[in-house]
């Protein structure tokens, strides 16, 4: 065993940050467990796994740092005694500016307000519009006061709106009058339109027949509350009665409803815990290394409704103390390059649309981004070429790639800022701490062997405790021994990376070949004149299934499908070779922005057949 030790240091003495700690783990580990087989001791996640120790498709990533057992609030309130003065969020669109303790005070003061106008501990409250510090303010003033945030994405409209808080049961829903072309309030009174004559906190609606509030954070309507009416509601009396609850609120309780995108059907709400996302901020965290680093200022261009900011933005700022700059309200690529340069953040967050979209931008080099050390993509396959590309032309050269669902709070695996190239454009990193996953047949529910494709399954602290008011769906789901049905295909290597294929529904079976369109997109990205590729299965009466390849364009540039066919030739097995390409200028999306394949799959079928007909 010395002989790899020493080995194992030499390799790890090109990134001192985690070589002592790293050489310390793995003494200790075989001190502990000397005679043990290898696939016996766990994957130990403390820093990047350099020991081959799987040996089939099933990961534990133990760790040295116990799960944290706070709630919300607690992990809140230690960050304002750490750095009451160190500047918590910054929305720069709106001009606000808050330091750990103002946001502190005014959480308080929000919570109580709730209180005081009727809510109770397990009621819903749903939180309706863009990133906005109110957004923050209220993720946090629930948790206070046991509220359960409902998560509701911006871009509903009436029929979804009038879904999610009926499927839920809200009390009160905050919202701006209006953002863009969304007018919130109209869209309520069209559903409810008792609220015109009602009096604010008892609105008694035959469509939403548990809402009784509605809050506007920017402007007084009939029948509803303004934000000031809330905050000056919360009195001394109600102040002490948010204390009194404290004592009575559990990190097992759940705190958060998001729902997920309903592609294939109505949304359904992912209900977590205290317990659950805590948990996940402090290890996609400290595995980001902001249990370490100095100064962070996070750029955080991903919406507060989705996971992906809630958890990884804003539950950060609680659990690790960091900063977090808010470019914009909504989605804007040129605010965010402004952003990352003026309040020189360390740290960007982001889809992989957006990041095509940075680094697409004509006038990229004229920011000066060299404050951005690392960065998170995520959210949606993230191309090879694209990350390659924000390493070289964006500067960002730890990027770090993450992989998770809604369900799991979200992040399962994550990558290390100091992984190599090939591991960040390969794979989705390693399993995260106190997590395990297992790759199975999905006909059959064995694991398969190491390497091999398969369902990724997972176990642990990060499943959510149901889908809010839906047994049916949650057993489909979740198995009685506890393990989340992904619905994702990939495969583990011996040190736990994982590689994703696609999933399992988007498979193509063309004449009895099983081809994973993320597989061809990946090698279609790296074509020079294509800015963005999908590949789906559309019907054909001899082999059941051919390749599709919806291509859109980098702007400018012209091609055609025999040029792209070429370029797949001796590159990429015949039978993947795309038998159709088709020149698009956007995709169908659903209302968190991920693409619907089934209905691509069906536009490519019709303009195939248009085509057959000309």
């Amino acid at each position: 065993m010395i002989p790899k030790i020493a080995l194992c240091a030499q390799f790890l003495r090109r990134n001192n940050r985690v070589f002592t700690r790293s050489l310390k783990v793995l003494q200790r580990q075989w001190t502990r467990h000397p005679g043990l087989p290898a696939a016996s001791r766990g994957i130990h996640v403390d820093s990047p796994p350099i020991i081959p120790t799987l040996t089939t498709s099933y990961a534990h990533g133990t760790s040295s740092t116990s799960l944290r057992h706070a709630t919300v609030g607690e992990a809140l309130l230690k960050a304002v005694e750490r750095s009451p003065d160190r500047e918590a969020v910054a929305f720069l669109q709106d001009g606000v500016r808050k330091t750990f303790a103002q946001l502190q005070q005014d959480v308080d003061q929000a919570a109580a307000g709730l209180l005081a106008i009727g809510l109770q501990k397990g009621d819903r409250l749903g939180m309706w519009g863009p990133n906005t510090y109110e957004w923050i303010l209220f993720q946090f003033a629930t948790a206070k006061a046991g509220i359960i945030l409902v998560s509701v994405n911006p871009a509903y409209q009436l029929q979804e709106v009038e879904f999610a808080l009926r499927k839920v049961g809200c009390k009160a829903i905050v919202c701006p009058t209006q953002f863009k072309t969304q007018k919130y309030c109209d869209m309520l009174r069209q559903i409810c339109p008792e609220i015109e004559t009602s009096t604010p906190g008892d609105i008694r609606s035959a469509r939403l027949p548990d809402l009784r509030s509605v809050i506007v954070i920017d402007s007084r309507q009939p029948g509803m509350f303004h934000l000031e009416d809330v905050m000056q509601a919360g009195s001394s009396q109600y102040i002490q009665q948010l204390q009194d609850l404290q004592k009575k609120i559990s990190f097992d309780d759940p705190i958060n409803i998001q729902f997920t995108s309903g592609t294939t059907g109505a949304p359904k709400g992912a209900t977590l815990s205290h317990h659950n996302i805590i948990n996940n901020a402090y290890f996609v965290g400290s595995r980001m290394g902001y249990t370490w680093r100095p100064d962070l200022r996070i750029c955080l261009p991903v919406p507060m409704y989705h996971c992906f900011g809630s958890v990884g933005g804003g539950m950060c700022v609680a659990v690790h103390g960091i900063s977090i700059v808010f470019p914009s309200s909504g989605y804007d690529g040129k605010a965010t390059l402004a952003a990352l340069e003026s309040e020189r953040c360390t740290y960007i967050y982001g889809t992989p649309t957006m990041y095509v979209d940075w680094i697409n931008q004509p006038d990229l080099a004229k920011y000066d981004l060299s404050s951005v050390r690392s960065g998170i993509m995520a959210g949606s396959p993230c191309p090879p070429e694209v990350v390659k590309k924000v390493i070289t032309m964006m500067g960002v050269k730890e990027i770090t790639i993450g992989y998770g669902t809604t369900e799991n709070s979200p992040v399962t695996f994550c990558g290390s800022p100091s992984d190599n190239l090939d591991r960040k454009c390969d794979t989705v990193g390693y399993i995260m701490d106190h997590i395990e996953a297992k790759i199975v047949n999905p006909s059959t529910g064995e694991i398969v062997p190491l390497g091999m494709l398969g369902e990724i399954m997972i176990r642990g602290y990060c499943v959510m405790l149901e889908y809010w008011g839906d047994e049916a769906k949650t057993r489909e789901c979740i198995t009685k021994e506890g393990w989340y049905k992904t619905g994702d295909i990939g495969s583990l290597d011996v040190h736990s990376y994982l590689r994703i294929e696609g999933r399992i529904k988007d498979m193509i079976i063309r004449g009895g070949e099983n081809i994973y369109p993320a597989e061809i997109e990946q090698f279609l990205h790296t074509h020079p004149k294509i800015k963005e590729a999908q590949v789906v299965g559309v019907a054909d009466p001899r082999m059941g299934e051919e390749v599709c390849a919806c291509i859109k364009l980098v702007d400018g540039e012209d091609c055609t499908e025999e040029e792209i066919k070429a370029y797949c030739k001796g590159q990429i097995a015949h039978f993947k070779i795309p038998r159709y390409v088709l020149f698009v200028t956007s995709y169908p999306l659903t209302i968190t922005g991920k693409i619907q394949k089934n209905k691509l799959r069906a536009e490519a079928e019709k303009l195939l057949e248009l085509r057959k007909k000309k």
